[in-house]
């Protein structure tokens, strides 16, 4: 029987501050190995130190960014796959830095759940240090929050938080966009991390075998073919970028090429997509047959095999097309810009489909 003089702790109310104190030191080494010039080694501290002189920047201008995985959480938690989603945590933040032209520097995490398990939250963090060493920038310390009673048992939500730099006056803003620029799309590694709460609605309403090889590759687990990470364009695109062969870019996550590519062109301008200049991957093939998806609904929720746009001159064209091939990126001239209201049009043999420029937020759900 309880007693009012009864002693109480913060573990029996379900936090274990030992837990915290374990995990902080496990996960020393990984953050260790995402250093770079600017910043140090070391966490546990209040805040993170980093110097842009020490990075190489004379006048840079600081750009941040935030984001999340959004219900491919879900996915992952449900099927035991915890070791990518903080690759796809870090890519959602770095990948919007290079968009403004910036180089990612450093990088804070934020990871909340009902009951740590260590075992699980060092898989994600080692997840979002492989993410940050891929984007070149630093894991220079994040929140860990232990909340019994907010998160259903298993359960846990992941935020990340980018610092990136640009020298002034070397911004990408898509100013300099104007019609006749070709637009190149770059392959995606997959979903990326955009339109989970509908693929997850297809798998429970069709039920998928996702431990079973995927219809569309038989060398593949479907799960793994759905969880697979984000890609990270920041290293293959910053050459490219500082030497001022790339105009615009822009990153394609919820809201799709309908509803991204606008957001990064100026009045006067709009981009007009050949949607037959690309073979559509066979897992985007997959999620619209199982759903007998519009293709219109597809532009605008999937990347439908393109994760990130350039918008470069016709006489950069060849050049960039051919350093980024020498690094590893899948390149496709997928349409141009032409002069119109400023907005954005997909055609092809499936249809045709416009949107405005009057987007105005990112979507991960």
């Amino acid at each position: 029987m309880n007693s009012d003089k009864q002693s109480y702790t913060y573990e029996q109310a379900g936090v274990s501050i030992d837990a915290g104190n374990r995990l902080v030191k496990a996960i020393g080494p990984l953050v260790k190995a995402t250093m770079r010039p600017g910043a140090d080694g070391e966490i546990g501290g209040f805040g993170g130190f980093f110097d842009p002189r020490a990075a190489g920047y004379k006048d840079p201008l600081l750009v941040a960014g935030n984001d999340g995985v959004g219900t491919k959480l879900k996915l992952a938690i449900e099927t035991d796959q915890h070791d990518t989603v903080g690759i796809d945590l870090v890519a959602m933040c770095v990948n919007d830095l290079i968009v403004q032209g910036a180089e990612p520097l450093f990088f804070l995490d934020y990871f909340a759940t009902g009951k740590l398990e260590n075992g699980i939250a060092e898989r994600v963090i080692a997840g979002i240090a492989e993410g940050c060493k891929e984007a070149g920038c630093a894991l220079i310390g994040g929140e860990t929050a232990e909340m019994p009673g907010m998160y259903a048992q298993g359960d846990y939500d992941l935020a990340g938080f980018c610092v990136g730099a640009v020298e002034r006056g070397e911004q990408l803003t898509g100013e300099k966009v104007a019609p006749g620029h070709v637009l190149l799309g770059l392959a995606s590694s997959g979903v990326h991390s955009n339109g989970f709460s509908l693929v997850r609605r297809l798998a429970a309403d069709k039920g998928w075998k996702l431990d079973r090889p995927a219809l569309f590759d038989q060398d593949q687990l479907l799960i793994d073919t759905l969880i697979a990470p984000t890609r990270i364009y920041v290293k293959t695109l910053l050459p490219v970028v500082r030497a001022g062969h790339v105009d615009a870019l822009a990153h394609i996550t919820g809201g799709g090429l309908l509803e991204n590519l606008p957001r990064v062109l100026p009045e006067g301008a709009r981009a007009v997509v050949d949607a037959d200049a690309w073979e559509q991957p066979r897992l985007m093939a997959f999620l619209q047959a199982q759903g007998n998806i519009e293709p219109g609904e597809m532009a605008r929720t999937f990347n439908c095999g393109v994760g990130m746009v350039l918008a470069v001159a016709a006489d950069k064209v060849d050049t960039v097309t051919a350093a980024l091939t020498e690094a590893g990126e899948e390149v496709s001239r997928i349409g141009e810009i032409v002069d119109g209201q400023r907005g954005c049009t997909v055609k092809g043999s499936a249809g045709t489909w416009s949107a405005k420029a009057d987007w105005v937020a990112d979507h991960d759900a």
